[in-house]
């Protein structure tokens, strides 16, 4: 978590998986595997196109995707447009036969970085579950998928207690 000016701040988290990048990158881009442990999305998927997105947390809205590098890079414009308006970027990173995964969220509201560090915490360990059983329960836009509130909920005061140590 950084502050990028006096409102708004990144998020910023990383792990290595126990797969090859193009599994990974198929977890990271698939309608079917990001449901797994993410978001349900739809729309145009492709560079420039919108798409729509319920994530597991609640949060819902519409994104641009600005890059598609498979297998390497992928970065979108959140709620364009908006005084919400985010940029959520990942890069992916070959690792032997493992693949590191860096995902950023830039433009979150100072005041609310740690919530959203926890909540990228729990969704990447949704990700590593995704890899080897069937993943998320059911979620909608007005139910967070069980575990990963249950999770978010443990991890918030450590990242709150990371923001106040700063």
């Amino acid at each position: 978590m950084r502050p990028l000016d006096d409102a708004h701040g990144a998020v910023r988290v990383e792990d290595v998986y126990d797969t090859g990048i193009d599994d990974l990158w198929q977890a990271c881009t698939d309608p079917e595997r990001l449901a797994r442990w993410l978001a349900k999305v739809s729309g145009d998927l492709r560079p420039g196109g919108t798409i729509d997105a319920v994530f597991t947390s609640t949060w819902s809205g519409s994104g641009r995707i600005e890059v598609c590098e498979a297998p390497h890079h992928l970065r979108l414009t959140m709620e364009p447009g908006t005084d919400e308006e985010t940029v959520l970027e990942a890069w992916l990173t070959a690792d032997g036969d493992r693949t590191r995964l860096v995902v950023e969220e830039r433009g979150l509201p100072r005041d609310r970085l740690h919530f959203h560090g926890a909540g990228w915490q729990a969704h990447l360990e949704d990700l590593a579950r995704s890899l080897t059983t069937e993943g998320a329960g059911e979620w909608s836009g007005q139910a967070a998928e069980p575990g990963w509130r249950a999770r978010w909920t443990e991890l918030t005061p450590v990242y709150q207690n990371m923001a106040a140590a700063r």
